[in-house]
């Protein structure tokens, strides 16, 4: 009896651990997470209520024909002369994305009138203005297929309360009591119009906005990165998290990409407008792809050559030489670095350091014969990685720490190589380290709209990712940067 309980059990245990194995390995960790706070909001805020001020006011009306008993009117030339949105608010909807919400404000409009009256004919401008003007704009934040953060739909209320109008003209006295007539039409027909203005403020031009945000896009001639979203965004009452992939690759094969073991990175702050995780996976797989690309490595001769580097190699090599023919002794001498594995990245509380492991052969190049390797040696080195923000470009500034060397072929001769571990390393220091540099300091560009940078930047360090905190600077209005959405190009970053 126990064993006939027990089999149900025991099945429905084998039907749900492979389950939970499928989803638990399917779960993907973020490379690289963005943060943006009720504080941002406030920011923004302004921004979105100039906007939705624009669309409003571009709103356009429809020619209002009626008769009412012996009265005749035409209402043409409808427009809206001022926005009054003083009571507005931007804020996050749990779950779904981001909520406008305007209260009690205020629309004034302009109309032309046509009005005939038995044999009387009266034309005119009629100033009116809607109060109690209430919009509730909700919008739904999704990832779409391509992994970009997208408005999915929009759900609008809009109401005005009341509307009152002012007769001009040689009749305007006579016509006041039409008023209560007319703006009831007119304020039904605002109440048509607002929401389907919003929709396509929403659906179209901000979309159109975040298109320009790059997803996956080349970074140099050799690799680029993915900023797909790899989950729709997480929103609470306090911040919107986005979490991207943040992987580079290499552009001449892009499907041979670093699996992410590392730390998930977390953000726990909300005294910043908005926040950037790092986790070390992000930098590992930047070094990777351009490892892969065949970018780490370098040929060191000529007058690429430090002169005291190649005396001292001449001095080291010289009995080597002398056995394997004395007529090579004033050929060309050279270095050939090639890193043999990807480097590493390590963050901790402390900083982020990367070792780097490259075997490191002198050669003999003499003039129409084949290069004579006089020596093969393994090169570990570990640099300090500070990494800094400006604008939304991350940079990373590579610093020799640690430098060390050793022959491949016998400890003996890993002595024998002790006098070069000091001109080696000021070598790397002059030559490598600037290259690396180089690279890196121009940045490469985080997913942030045009028109939009950090500013007041603070970077943090923990284990095995990186914070940065963050202020928010437009340096476009919201208006500015949707028209510029439609005339950008992809733009070539350098990291």
């Amino acid at each position: 009896m126990l064993q006939f309980r027990m089999t149900p059990c025991l099945l429905s245990l084998l039907f749900v651990v492979p389950l939970l194995s499928s989803i638990m390995a399917a779960a993907e960790h973020a490379g690289c997470k963005i943060r943006i706070t009720d504080k941002g909001l406030d920011m923004l805020k302004y921004e979105t209520q100039k906007f939705v001020e624009e669309e409003l006011t571009n709103i356009s009306m429809p020619e209002m024909k009626g008769k009412d008993g012996r009265f005749q009117y035409t209402i043409t030339d409808v427009k809206i002369t001022e926005l009054n949105l003083t009571h507005a608010e931007l804020q996050f909807i749990p779950n779904v994305g981001l909520l406008f919400d305007v209260q009690n404000s205020s629309i004034s409009l302009s109309f032309h009138r046509r009005i005939l009256y038995w044999f009387f004919y009266d034309t005119g401008n009629i100033n009116a203005s809607a109060e109690g003007v209430n919009i509730n704009t909700a919008l739904n934040l999704i990832r779409d297929d391509e992994g970009r953060l997208k408005i999915n739909n929009i759900t609008c209320d809009a109401k005005i309360n009341k509307m009152r109008a002012e007769f001009s003209g040689t009749l305007g006295k006579v016509y006041d009591f039409l008023a209560s007539f007319l703006t009831s039409g007119m304020r039904f027909l605002l109440n048509q119009r607002i929401c389907p203005a919003l929709n396509h403020a929403a659906l179209v031009h901000v979309n159109s906005l975040l298109e320009t945000i790059p997803v996956r896009s080349e970074v140099d001639s050799y690799i680029g990165i993915d900023y797909s979203l790899i989950n729709d965004p997480v929103v609470t009452s306090r911040s919107l998290d986005m979490h991207f992939r943040g992987m580079f690759f290499d552009l001449s094969n892009q499907n041979d990409s670093l699996v992410n073991y590392a730390v998930d990175p977390v953000i726990r702050e909300y005294d910043r407008m908005v926040y950037l995780a790092l986790s070390e996976f992000f930098f590992d797989s930047g070094m990777f792809s351009y490892y892969k690309a065949g970018v780490f490595q370098m040929h060191i001769v000529n007058e690429k050559m430090p002169k005291d580097l190649e005396m001292l190699l001449r001095t080291t090599y010289f009995g080597a030489i002398m056995m394997i023919n004395p007529a090579l002794v004033e050929a060309p001498i050279s270095l050939q670095l090639a890193v043999n594995s990807p480097p590493k990245t390590t963050i901790k509380t402390s900083g982020a350091t990367v070792v780097m492991t490259a075997i490191v052969k002198v050669m003999l190049l003499p003039p129409g014969r084949p290069p004579v390797q006089l020596s093969s040696m393994t090169m570990e080195s570990k640099f300090n990685a500070k990494v800094s923000m400006k604008g939304k470009r991350l940079a990373v500034h590579a610093d020799l720490r640690r430098f060390k060397i050793f022959s491949n072929q016998s400890a003996l001769e890993s002595l024998a190589l002790i006098p070069l571990q000091a001109p080696l390393k000021t070598m790397l220091q002059m030559s490598v380290v600037p290259l690396i540099n180089n690279w890196t300091k121009r940045g490469v560009r985080i997913p942030l709209a045009d028109g939009m940078d950090f500013i007041e930047e603070v970077v943090e360090y923990h284990n095995g990712f990186i914070v940065i905190g963050a202020n928010l600077h437009f340096t476009k209005g919201l208006r500015e940067m949707i028209a510029g959405s439609n005339e950008t190009e992809p733009e070539t970053n350098t990291i």
